[in-house]
């Protein structure tokens, strides 16, 4: 007798590469994080995008700007540490409309190991909420797509700041060196 498939977890950052892409984003900046690992591959490969690898996340604002100055749509890809980089950044893409969706992974939550996520992990919304920036809430990997392309829709049609908040839970917990 045949065995059932089981059917596998959609491949959420491939959804969201999919969704920037039908966006028109071009530009994606990016501060290396291993919650972000495979969409940064996707988006590095498509050649239709061009990748900057930031020291801070805070950069990414000017970049945003310049590139939306010259036609270009920008996402921002970073983790909820880099939230507290980019909050007196964040005035100039919210002040000026210039749309930017935020990709942030979240830390100091489900099974946070490290007890300096904690802070801006459990902050990250709130502070967000104040510079400015309408968030949305990505908890299930099949909620990805749609998510993120109602982000974008807003980010793009409105001239907004957008952040999707990707839990932990669906980036999986994290050890040193390792991701579980």
């Amino acid at each position: 007798m045949p065995r059932a498939k089981r059917n596998a977890a959609p491949d959420w950052p491939r959804e969201i590469h999919r969704v920037l892409r039908a966006n028109g984003v071009r530009q994606v900046s990016y501060v290396p994080d291993a919650g972000h690992i495979r969409l940064i591959e996707l988006c590095r490969a498509d050649r239709s995008m061009c990748m900057v690898s930031l020291t801070s996340e805070e950069q990414a604002m000017g970049l945003a700007a310049g590139g939306w100055l010259g036609g270009e749509r920008s996402a921002l890809l970073m983790q909820s540490s880099g939230v507290g980089n980019c909050v007196n950044a964040l005035t100039l893409v919210t002040h000026c409309a210039v749309p930017l969706v935020a990709l942030v992974t979240m830390r100091g939550e489900w099974g946070e190991f490290n007890p300096w996520q904690v802070p801006m992990g459990q902050s990250a919304q709130a502070v967000l909420s104040a510079a400015g920036v309408k968030t949305f809430r990505l908890e299930r990997a099949e909620e990805a797509a749609a998510t993120v392309e109602a982000a974008a829709k807003l980010a793009f049609d409105a001239n907004a700041v957008t952040a999707v908040l990707i839990a932990q839970r669906m980036i999986g917990t994290k050890t040193f060196g390792e991701t579980r």
